[in-house]
């Protein structure tokens, strides 16, 4: 009595699963596979990282079932999309991007293609202007979408349900932890990095401008303060939305504004990002500082390695 009872049952898991592969639904490319072929898109988000050079590729996958009907080639389009001053999605044209080819011989087919800032950017415009020619000026939220669009050896073309967004984020924010740094009180050194906190938190808050939250070197519970990095330069604003930069309830300076005062944090081989393109463990060199009236200055000099294991 068991055994009919599990013979039964694989029956109609069977039956069930016949069934399934057989509904046209489940093909998004042309409603069945078995005619025209599936294409599968691998990645469908990928960040695109600012500051990380403008011909630096980011890699996808396409894969491709054929069937009785060949995809002979796909056709990628792209768009851009950005918010307007009032907070609402503003979309580009769309352009092609380019066309990818196949064998259209084997069965499953991978083929492999890479973007840039340069591929993305040509030719798009968002109402008639075009896109920056560098990166620095997307804005954190900023995003590309391709679609893509298959061509059948029958003549019949078909779009994909499958998209890709290309979101716009910062290579420098994240988590960091401080392996060299200097504090000095009026001149008088103090504290190293054994007194940094063990991470340090970086935001972006846009393309270009990032936001420490937590700490001032060695001082917790700090209002976030700001700083930008352009070209890999690191400057310290002394002033940041219309309103001054404050460590400590006191006004900033910088190697810019009070060199004399600074003249202990290294300011000639600071403020810069070294880059690691190998481990992805970065490491900004800064030096900055405040000002008590009265008193004098309190400097810092840190370098924060990005935290990415």
């Amino acid at each position: 009595m068991k055994k009919i009872k599990i013979y039964s049952l694989v029956a109609l898991l069977f039956a069930g699963f016949t069934f399934v592969s057989c509904d046209d639904s489940t093909d998004e490319l042309t409603g069945g596979a078995a005619l025209g072929g599936e294409l599968l898109v691998k990645k469908e988000l990928i960040g695109y990282v600012v500051g990380n050079g403008l011909t630096t590729n980011y890699a996808n996958e396409l894969s491709i079932f054929q069937g009785d009907e060949k995809v002979q080639t796909v056709d990628v389009y792209k768009t851009f999309t950005t918010k307007n001053a009032s907070g609402v999605d503003v979309i580009s044209n769309k352009v092609l991007l380019r066309t990818l080819s196949t064998l259209a011989s084997a069965q499953h087919e991978v083929i492999s293609f890479g973007v840039n800032f340069n591929d993305l950017a040509a030719n798009l415009s968002v109402g008639g202007v075009a896109l920056p020619s560098s990166d620095s000026g997307l804005k954190i939220g900023d995003y590309w979408t391709l679609t893509y669009v298959s061509n059948l050896n029958n003549g019949q073309s078909h779009q994909t349900s499958s998209s890709t967004k290309i979101a716009v984020g910062t290579r420098f924010s994240g988590t960091y932890r401080c392996v060299d740094a200097a504090y000095y009180r009026i001149g008088v050194y103090l504290y190293d990095e054994a007194t940094w906190p063990a991470k340090t938190v970086i935001e972006a808050v846009d393309a270009t401008t990032y936001r420490v939250t937590g700490y001032l070197g060695v001082f917790s519970n700090h209002p976030s303060w700001y700083f930008t990095i352009v070209n890999d330069v690191i400057t310290i604003p002394l002033t940041y939305g219309g309103s001054p930069q404050l460590g400590n309830g006191q006004p900033f300076i910088s190697c810019a504004s009070n060199p004399t005062d600074m003249s202990q944090v290294n300011c000639g081989s600071s403020n810069v990002v070294i880059r690691n393109d190998v481990t992805g463990k970065d490491r900004l060199k800064m030096s900055y500082g405040y000002y008590t009236p009265g008193s004098g200055p309190r400097t810092f000099y840190q370098e924060m390695e990005k935290i990415v294991d």
